[in-house]
């Protein structure tokens, strides 16, 4: 996880950025079309599986790329205004609009690491005006040897391996993310890669969103995550890279891509007694 601190505008953003690609995918290696920048970080413009066009359009990066303070280990903020500019990108990497948020729908560093935003526009509008589709989110867990893509729109790069394994466990600095991507040595992931959806190389899908790296091969710290496994052992390995699962976000959102975090079987954490709605 790494930052980018900006005065006057908040704390935004890791030194790893993120992208996305068209739906459904298939598109060139390096086509970067609907790539979203994030000050540093990057966001996928996405839709979920029960998403119409007339719904409001959804950013997703990580919740270590939120604009304002880090949430703390166990909070959960939901439903915050947002006046954030995500600015998108074409096939090229190029700027091809300037989209608005107006809602922080969801933000959290706890058992994820995710921040979800609400658009002021629709998937139709976006289409319309831009002949953009977002990119779905996979309601499938992914396994072990699935080939996947890594896209980052704030280094205009695509990076291709697969998934080596799930981890138990990973720990960062006071932080701990569930059941963890972690890619195989191909995708050598770092600064600048924060939030960069990770696709499904079949089926174009998003199954997850670049998260960390350990660079040093240090031991849990920041910039340098370890692994835990269901024992309780603690490893780490210099240069792994992971990223968390988006899957659990097809369970809490419901029709016109409101998020229902009571919604029964929802994965999500939820807020907790500091964390205020």
């Amino acid at each position: 996880m790494r930052r980018i601190r900006r005065l006057g505008a908040a704390l935004a953003a890791a030194l790893l950025g993120l992208s996305l690609v068209t739906h459904p995918a298939q598109a060139a290696p390096e086509d970067l079309t609907g790539s979203v920048d994030v000050n540093g970080c990057s966001g996928a413009l996405v839709r979920l599986p029960t998403s119409a066009p007339a719904d409001p359009a959804l950013v997703l990066t990580n919740g270590h790329c939120y604009e304002n303070a880090w949430p703390v280990p166990d909070e959960v903020l939901v439903d915050r205004p947002s006046h954030r500019l995500f600015e998108l990108l074409g096939a090229d990497g190029q700027p091809v609009a300037a989209l608005h948020a107006v809602r922080a729908l969801y933000v959290t560093m706890t058992g994820t690491d995710m921040a979800l935003y609400r658009l002021g526009t629709t998937y139709r509008q976006l289409e319309q005006d831009h002949r953009l589709r977002p990119l779905t989110v996979s309601a499938r867990r992914p396994e072990p040897g699935r080939e996947i893509r890594v896209v980052s729109g704030s280094l205009k790069k695509v990076y291709s391996c697969a998934v080596d394994r799930l981890a138990y466990r990973v720990l960062e600095s006071g932080y701990m993310t569930k059941d963890v991507l972690r890619y195989t040595s191909a995708c050598k992931t770092g600064p600048g890669t924060s939030g960069s959806p990770i696709l499904d190389a079949k089926s174009g899908e998003v199954v997850g969103i670049n998260n960390t790296s350990n660079r040093d091969g240090g031991r849990c710290t920041l910039d340098n995550p370890c692994e835990m496994n269901r024992d309780g052992v603690v490893t780490a390995r210099k240069t792994a890279a992971y990223g968390t699962q988006t899957y659990w976000l097809t369970t809490c959102v419901a029709a016109g891509n409101k998020l229902d975090l009571d919604r029964p079987g929802c994965l999500l954490p939820r807020p907790g007694p500091q964390a205020t709605r």
